[in-house]
């Protein structure tokens, strides 16, 4: 382990000898590095877990299928009765190729060891199958193949290589990933109704909807956060409620307001906070009750870190 530390530390810092400061401070952004590799670990293991357990359980004792990289191995697997792990690891590997030349090389390790976890898994481990009924086939199973998915996202990897492919070819034709997903997704489920079935092809959509669901709710969070921007002459006031009413932090900054036919400006603390969706209601009635006049501007925040996130507790 010492070595490891000393060897951090002459990458970080380019030379051989260090101060105390460099070694305590090294020290530190060393120990990050391992929490983080560990705890990255451990969500891309239970992803590969939990991904496995849904395709061996639920979807393929039943024939059915999924969107992505992963429906199209199901696919194959089941119109030319070929081993599933094998078809996942052949499936993956061009967006595996793609990632290393898009994205970064630490990414396409990560998910190369990831999809090489889940095929390990699949081919030494068998799960027993759950049920045979076919609407909760296509829940459960979306459901624990979503989570699996989620979890390695969570741990820096990829369980599906296809959206890989959605970010390359949504830069290429200036278009959304969403749309290149649908679209991807849209060709497996028509050649699952070709040939399969089109009763298969149907389930199989609600696998997919239950799968992404699940993978939305794993990635971005029990809770929704959304940011408030609040222009008022009041800020002050409303600063002090948010802070000592709600218990959220704020951001104040300068900023000009403009109004009236001659454009006239003047100065004007800027607040902007950031709660969840269930305190809004809330934070538009104190601020009515401030001022009726406050300009108030609210966006989604797919992700937040640091700062006063979590409500503190309140002083009674």
């Amino acid at each position: 382990m010492q070595s490891w530390f000393f060897r951090f530390l002459k990458n970080r810092y380019k030379k051989t000898s260090f101060t105390q400061y460099e070694k305590s401070k090294g020290l530190r952004a060393f120990k990050i590095t391992i929490l983080s590799l560990l705890k990255d670990l451990f969500f891309i293991a239970l992803g590969i877990s939990s991904a496995a357990f849904g395709l061996e359980s639920f979807l393929l004792p039943n024939k059915f299928i999924d969107g992505g990289a992963t429906g199209i191995s199901l696919l194959i697997s089941e119109v030319f009765n070929l081993p599933l792990s094998l078809l996942i690891l052949l499936v993956n590997i061009p967006f595996l190729i793609l990632a290393y030349q898009v994205i970064s090389k630490q990414f396409a390790i990560k998910a190369s060891l990831s999809i090489l976890g889940l095929v390990i898994v699949l081919s030494t481990f068998h799960f027993p199958e759950i049920t045979q009924d076919k609407l909760l086939v296509s829940v459960f199973g979306g459901f624990f193949l979503g989570a699996g998915i989620g979890l390695s996202v969570r741990g820096g990897g990829v369980l599906d290589g296809t959206e890989v492919l959605a970010i390359y070819l949504s830069k290429a034709f200036r278009t959304t990933m969403g749309d290149i997903i649908i679209l991807i997704n849209l060709l497996i489920f028509l050649a699952a109704a070709y040939l399969l079935s089109v009763e298969t092809a149907l389930y199989s959509m609600l696998t997919y909807l239950a799968a992404s669901k699940t993978l939305d709710f794993i990635v971005e969070g029990i809770e929704e956060y959304t940011g408030v921007t609040i222009v008022s002459t009041h800020s002050e006031e409303i600063r002090i409620m948010i802070t000592e009413q709600m218990g959220r932090g704020v951001t104040v900054y300068k900023g000009k307001r403009g109004y009236g036919s001659h454009g006239h400006t003047n100065d004007i603390d800027i607040i902007y906070t950031v709660i969840t969706r269930l305190e809004i209601r809330k934070l538009s009635i104190e601020i009515e009750k401030i001022d009726p006049n406050a300009f108030v501007v609210m966006n989604s925040v797919k992700d937040t870190k640091g700062g006063m996130i979590k409500k503190r507790g309140m002083k009674h």
